[in-house]
């Protein structure tokens, strides 16, 4: 006969459990307000991703001036110590480069392209970076990644207040794969 002691114990293995195996599936990150380093680096098998906001001097940061034209910075460096192909898909991944705030979102600097017609793998070579660096008002009205045309889209200064942005992908650079990882900048306009 079980004692409760016995079924309180195994409650707590089976709860924790759970918990530890849903923590593994994504991997959140975030920045803070005034975080110290206003930057998100983190090292995920061999791939260096890095994202942060650059204030008009071109200098990650959390705190912004009010009408300053913040620019989205995302990159990875390839050290796996091999060739990998860059995932274009993160482009179409949800909130990728979008501003929110409690309320309201108030969309991309781009419109998204519909549908990459034609995957051509772009390589990245052991120890080389890339990334996506777009302004919040961007100053073209049209440019290419890769083979996707993407359009200017209808963005304002923003006003004072507290904002988000934040996008979550699983990488498939085809030889190295990532769970699902979560980006998240917290920033204030001043």
């Amino acid at each position: 006969m079980k004692t409760p002691a016995t079924n309180l114990t195994f409650l707590i293995l089976l709860i924790t459990s759970i918990l530890f195996v849903s923590c593994e599936k994504d991997e959140f990150y975030e920045l803070e307000i005034n975080d110290k380093n206003p930057v998100i680096e983190k090292s995920i098998n061999g791939i260096d991703f890095k994202f942060c906001l650059l204030n008009e001097n071109g200098e990650p940061a959390t705190i912004f001036n009010e009408y300053e034209n913040i620019t989205f910075k995302f990159s990875i460096t390839n050290k796996t110590g091999n060739d990998i192909y860059f995932d274009e898909s993160v482009i179409n991944s949800d909130g990728f480069y979008e501003i929110k705030d409690k309320t309201i979102s108030y969309g991309t600097p781009f419109t998204k392209p519909v549908s990459f017609y034609e995957r051509m793998p772009t390589p990245i070579g052991n120890a080389v970076k890339t990334g996506i660096n777009i302004k919040w008002i961007p100053e073209e009205q049209e440019w290419n990644i890769g083979l996707a045309n993407f359009f200017k889209a209808e963005t304002n200064p923003l006003q004072k207040g507290i904002y988000y942005t934040e996008f979550s992908h699983e990488f498939d650079f085809e030889s190295v794969k990532t769970e699902k990882l979560k980006f998240r900048i917290n920033f204030e306009i001043k």
